[in-house]
């Protein structure tokens, strides 16, 4: 309920914040003086119908867009030992987190790099590269997991961060890793 709140409050602040500044600006104005007739408030209706509906489409549809941008390979029925211990790996964890078990991906690139994205907590996609299954040992994959499943537990899956921040969660939770093992 608050990430529609918040949602909802975003997207208000941003056409009140374009109103105001349209009006500091004289753009009615200017407008009205070079012969235009237009109406700013329909616009800013328009607009804002316009950004409501792009923004939920974009939601509704992040993880489709990201299993195809990424060409994730969604794990139905594991192939490898490697995939049934990603599988259980993810399970655990979202079990550990109360949420329901997302889907499970490898997509094929060099960088350790993994994301979580869906439209809710319930129907969500972890997926990890094949670049930090090979650079990482398991306890550093179950790292970057933990990070991904947590993100779906608190609601925040970003569809944008694996396709550009190519490995810095990754990099970031394997110094954090790296440091708790080395202090005790």
């Amino acid at each position: 309920m608050l990430r529609v709140v918040l949602f909802l409050a975003t997207n208000i602040a941003v056409m009140a914040l374009i109103s105001v500044v349209f009006n500091l600006l004289g753009f009615q104005g200017l407008l009205q003086a070079n012969g235009v007739d237009l109406d700013l408030n329909a616009l800013l209706v328009y607009s804002a119908v316009i950004g409501f509906s792009g923004s939920l489409i974009s939601l509704f549809l992040s993880k489709t867009m990201a299993k195809m941008s990424m060409r994730v390979q969604v794990i139905k029925q594991p192939g490898n030992e490697t995939e049934r211990w990603l599988l259980r790996a993810v399970e655990q964890q979202a079990e550990r987190a109360g949420i329901r078990m997302p889907e499970v991906g490898i997509f094929n690139q060099a960088a350790p790099n993994a994301f979580a994205t869906g439209w809710n907590k319930n129907a969500a996609l972890v997926a990890v590269s094949t670049g930090l299954l090979q650079a990482m040992n398991k306890d550093e994959v179950e790292a970057v997991l933990a990070h991904e499943v947590s993100h779906v537990a608190n609601g925040d899956p970003d569809p944008g961060r694996g396709k550009y921040l190519r490995g810095v969660p990754v990099a970031r939770d394997r110094v954090f890793y790296r440091s708790r093992s080395i202090q005790g």
